[in-house]
C-alpha cells in the first residue's frame, strides 16, 4: 500500500512536473512564434541593426528573433520586432498595402465616379432661364423692387404677352422683352454715343496713325464698330454699338432713319431755299432732297440753318448747300433719329439709356 502509494505521488509528481515544463516550453515556443516577422512584414527589412536600443527581452544568446534576450553583442542579428521599434527617436513603419489591394481600390473609385449622370426630372434640376425682374434691373430699368411693380402695372411684356405674375423666368438672349413697348437690351449689348470732334476720322483703326473713333473705346472688352460714318471735318453724334442687325438697319436705305445737322453758312438767304431743298438739289450721283430745313439764327451775314434728311451719302449735306450757292463754314450732326446730341460736350462718350435704344429699335422695326 505505501509503496502504491509512493508510486502515485510519485508518479503524480512527475506527471505535473512533465506537464509544467511542457508548458513552459509551449510558451517558449509562442513568444518566439510572436516575435518573429509576420509573412507581410517580411517584405521589408525589419532589423533592428547594432544602433538599436535595448528592447524587449529575446530568447537564448545568439537566437535568432524576440525573446527574452537579444542576439550576441554587437551581433546583426534580425530582431522581431519592425524596424524602429526601440530605437533613439524612430517611429515604428505601417506595413503597406498589397499592390494588388491598391489596384482594387482605385478600379472601384474610378467605377464610382465614372458613373453616367443621371438626368433627374425638371423639378428636381436647375431651373433654366433667369428671373424676369432682375433681368429688368441689370438692364437698368431700375431696382428689383421698381422692376416687380413694373410688371404689376401690366407694362411689361415678353414675346408680345404682357406678364400678369411675378417670378417668369426668360432667357435675355431669346426672348423680347419690352417695357411700355420699348424693347429692352440685353447685357450681351453695348450702345455708346460719342460726340466726334473735327479731325477725327471715322474709323475703328486708321493705319495713317490719325486719330480715329477706336482711340474712344480702347479699354473696352467687346470690339465695337461705327453706325454710319462722319466726315473728317464734321462734328456731332456718332453711334457705336455690338449690335450688328441695328447698326445695319440704321444706316439702310429701306428703313430712312433721320439725321440732323446745323450747318453754318453766309448770307443772305433767298427765301426759296428751304423750298429748293426739299424739292430735290441735282448733284453727279443723282437728286438729294432734305426732309426739313429752318434758319436757327441769323447774325448780319452769318445763319445757322438747320437741315433733316433720311439719305447717307458721303458730303450730302455739304454738297446739297454748295449747289445751292452756300458753301459750308462748319457743320454738327445733332441728332441720329431719336437720338438727340444735346448738351453732351466735344470729345465725350456716354452709355446709351435702355429708352434710348428702345426708342432706335422701334425706329428700324427690331
Amino acid at each position: 500500500m505505501r509503496s502504491s502509494g509512493r508510486n502515485s505521488r510519485g508518479s503524480g509528481s512527475g506527471s505535473g512536473g512533465n506537464n509544467y515544463r511542457g508548458a513552459g516550453n509551449r510558451r517558449d515556443e509562442q513568444q518566439q512564434r510572436a516575435g518573429r516577422p509576420r509573412p507581410e512584414e517580411r517584405r521589408y527589412d525589419v532589423g533592428g541593426g547594432s544602433q538599436a536600443g535595448p528592447g524587449p527581452k529575446a530568447g537564448p544568446k545568439g537566437g535568432q528573433g524576440g525573446g527574452p534576450k537579444g542576439g550576441p553583442k554587437g551581433g546583426t542579428a534580425k530582431s522581431g520586432a519592425p524596424k524602429g521599434v526601440g530605437g533613439r527617436g524612430r517611429k515604428p513603419n505601417a506595413p503597406a498595402r498589397p499592390r494588388e489591394y491598391e489596384a482594387q481600390m482605385e478600379e472601384r473609385n474610378r467605377a464610382r465616379h465614372d458613373k453616367p449622370r443621371v438626368a433627374l426630372p425638371k423639378t428636381f434640376g436647375e431651373v433654366e432661364g433667369e428671373r424676369l425682374q432682375k433681368v429688368l434691373a441689370r438692364a437698368g430699368m431700375g431696382s428689383r423692387r421698381a422692376c416687380e411693380e413694373l410688371i404689376d402695372q401690366a407694362r411689361v411684356e415678353v414675346n408680345g404677352k404682357i406678364v400678369t405674375e411675378q417670378g417668369l423666368r426668360v432667357d435675355p438672349e431669346k426672348d423680347e422683352i419690352k417695357v411700355d413697348g420699348l424693347t429692352v437690351a440685353t447685357q450681351s449689348y453695348l450702345f455708346f454715343a460719342l460726340n466726334k470732334p473735327a479731325g477725327v476720322v471715322s474709323t475703328m483703326e486708321d493705319p495713317d496713325g490719325r486719330q480715329c473713333l477706336g482711340d474712344y473705346v480702347t479699354n473696352r472688352e467687346t470690339r465695337l464698330f461705327h453706325v454710319g460714318r462722319l466726315d473728317t471735318e464734321t462734328e456731332g453724334i456718332i453711334l457705336l454699338t455690338n449690335h450688328g442687325e441695328l447698326a445695319h438697319r440704321l444706316t439702310h436705305p429701306r428703313y430712312g432713319v433721320k439725321k440732323t445737322y446745323l450747318a453754318a453758312i453766309q448770307g443772305p438767304l433767298p427765301r426759296d431755299l428751304g423750298k429748293r431743298l426739299k424739292s430735290g438739289i441735282e448733284l453727279e450721283d443723282g437728286y438729294a432732297r432734305a426732309d426739313h430745313f429752318r434758319v436757327v439764327q441769323n447774325t448780319g451775314k452769318n445763319y445757322l440753318v438747320e437741315v433733316s434728311l433720311h439719305e447717307g451719302r458721303k458730303h450730302i449735306v455739304r454738297r446739297m448747300l454748295a449747289e445751292a450757292g452756300f458753301p459750308v463754314d462748319k457743320l454738327v450732326r445733332t441728332a441720329f433719329g431719336p437720338i438727340a446730341l444735346g448738351d453732351q460736350k466735344s470729345g465725350w462718350l456716354r452709355r446709351m439709356t435702355n429708352t434710348e435704344v428702345g426708342m432706335l429699335m422701334r425706329e428700324v422695326e427690331l
